[in-house]
This record gives C-alpha cells, sequence and structure tokens, in this order.
C-alpha cells in the first residue's frame, strides 16, 4: 500500500510545527514511492526557491531509494553520473540535507524532504516530520509509515 494523502498532510504538519518551535520558515515536500508530489506546504516567509527545491530533493531520494545524506555520498562519488542523470530522470536531481524516505516496514512508500533553513534544522525537522523525535501535537504518521535507516 502506498502513503496516503492524510499519511503526508500529518507528516506536513509535524514539520511546520517544528519549525516553528525553532523560529525557522521552510517548504515541506512528500512524496509517493514514485517521486510524485503528494503535498507541498511553504510556510509564510519561506524563500521562494524552497518552494523548487523540496519537490525535487523528495522526488530525488525516492527515486533513488536512498536518503539524502546517502545520495549526496553518491553524488560525491559519481560526479559525472549525477551531471547528466537529471536529463534521463526528465527531472532536477538534488542531493541535500532534509531528504528522507518513508518507509512502511521494507518498502519505500514516499519521500519527505524539508528545505529554507540551514541543512542542519532541515535534517531535525524531516526527523521529527517522521517522529524520529519529540512528539507533536499533531496527529502523528501511523507507525506503519515511519522512518528507518
Amino acid at each position: 500500500m502506498s502513503l496516503t494523502l492524510n499519511e503526508a498532510r500529518a507528516v506536513s504538519l509535524r514539520v511546520r510545527e517544528h519549525a516553528e518551535a525553532l523560529g525557522v520558515q521552510v517548504t515541506v515536500a512528500v512524496v509517493d514511492g514514485g517521486g510524485h508530489l503528494q503535498v507541498l506546504d511553504r510556510m509564510d516567509g519561506a524563500s521562494p526557491l524552497s518552494a523548487r527545491v523540496a519537490p525535487a530533493k523528495a522526488s530525488s531520494v525516492a527515486l533513488f531509494r536512498r536518503d539524502g545524506a546517502d545520495l549526496m555520498r553518491m553524488q560525491q562519488a559519481w560526479p559525472v553520473v549525477f551531471a547528466q542523470i537529471d536529463q534521463v530522470a526528465g527531472m532536477p536531481i538534488i542531493a541535500g540535507a532534509g531528504s528522507r524516505l518513508i518507509r512502511r516496514g521494507d518498502v519505500v512508500v514516499g519521500a519527505l524532504s524539508v528545505s529554507g533553513s540551514s541543512p542542519e534544522q532541515d535534517d531535525e525537522c524531516a526527523d521529527v516530520g517522521l517522529g524520529a523525535q519529540t512528539p507533536s501535537t499533531s496527529t502523528p504518521v501511523p507507525a506503519r509509515a515511519s522512518y528507518a535507516e
């Protein structure tokens, strides 16, 4: 079963709440397992460019089936491939912080990306969005859709 729209919205809400607590404005993108956008949520005051970067990062990790940190290592190891892969994919491939796979068991059901703050804050917000850190007052992502390394 794929990620539901309600699950995607719950992830986005958790990220927004945590970003507000940090005092930062970010854009959240949640995609399904095929990299197709389900939720794009740009907070008031978030960088306009973050609304383009977040969906590209989320789609990239979903298509490669690797979290942002792993994808960045791949990009460093094979720069020639990454210089051309977006032509094959038909979309920008962006490796960056704040990008996580959403898994249900061993199956990738989607991905999340946060953009617009520092890399460390983007990572922190993404982890909170997937329920890996401080619980939110909003509805959490059900246990069947969680972050797993």
